[in-house]
């Protein structure tokens, strides 16, 4: 399942919100730097669609706040 991210980096809260049928926002506290930003991201979606981090895949927008990520079920 793709779906579209908007991620808030140097949050001071960490959360998950769905904010359409497919798209979603999350704030992590980590900076946008070395990737920490991303790696977190990653593990807020495994915990908040209930699957291991190995099966959320970012697809597009490393260097961006909007992001696509693929989430195998």
């Amino acid at each position: 399942m793709l779906v579209k991210i908007h991620v808030y980096p140097c949050s001071k809260e960490e959360s998950v919100k769905q904010i359409g049928p497919d798209a979603f926002s999350v704030s992590v506290r980590e900076k946008p730097e070395n990737g920490a930003a991303n790696a977190r991201t990653i593990v807020l979606l495994a915990l908040y669609f209930a699957v291991p981090a190995g099966k959320v895949h970012l697809i597009k927008g490393a260097h961006e706040s909007h992001k696509i990520f693929d989430i195998l079920e």
